[in-house]
């Protein structure tokens, strides 16, 4: 198993491919381990049959991290991003999300929204940093231990990217 290095930010050989269908059961332990109420398999799967924006994250020929973007009429919405807990806080999640953003621009999108929790606020400066700025709230939109917890709507217009 790859272990991260503990003398970079970055990993330099990191790879951004398509996510296949193989990919789903380690993209799900990958949730799993990651979100106390993750996404069913059924879900990864039916984000890569019908052709959402679904990528993989390799390092050494390992699976790392995952994005998935579903695109528009102009606006693209960035559904799960996540990386292996001991790849976090190293720039693998930044470049990640700069990648999506990227191939939203690129399919002529002009700007990309996402929902995250309050409680992420790792999360949040990340998107804050990349330009994401909030525009709402979904109130009652995740499941959460004892209830539901609140979302916060983000917008980034990626006209002025320089991803």
């Amino acid at each position: 198993m790859a272990t991260a290095p503990e003398h970079l930010d970055v990993p330099p050989a990191i790879v951004f491919r398509a996510m296949a269908e193989g990919d789903v059961s380690q993209v799900l332990a990958i949730e799993r381990a990651a979100y106390a109420f993750p996404w069913s398999e059924g879900i990864f799967r039916d984000c890569v049959r019908v052709g959402y924006t679904c990528r993989a994250v390799e390092l050494a020929g390992e699976l790392i991290g995952y994005g998935i973007l579903s695109a528009g009429a102009g606006e693209a919405h960035i559904l799960n991003i996540c990386v292996r807990e001991e790849f976090r806080c190293r720039g693998v999640g930044r470049r990640l999300l700069e990648h999506l953003m990227a191939l939203a621009r690129e399919e002529g999108m002009s700007e990309v929204f996402l929902e995250v929790r309050p409680s992420n606020t790792a999360a949040i400066r990340l998107y804050q940093s990349l330009g994401f700025r909030q525009i709402g709230m979904r109130r009652g939109y995740y499941q959460a231990s004892g209830g539901r917890e609140d979302a916060v709507v983000l917008k980034c217009a990626l006209e002025h990217l320089h991803c």
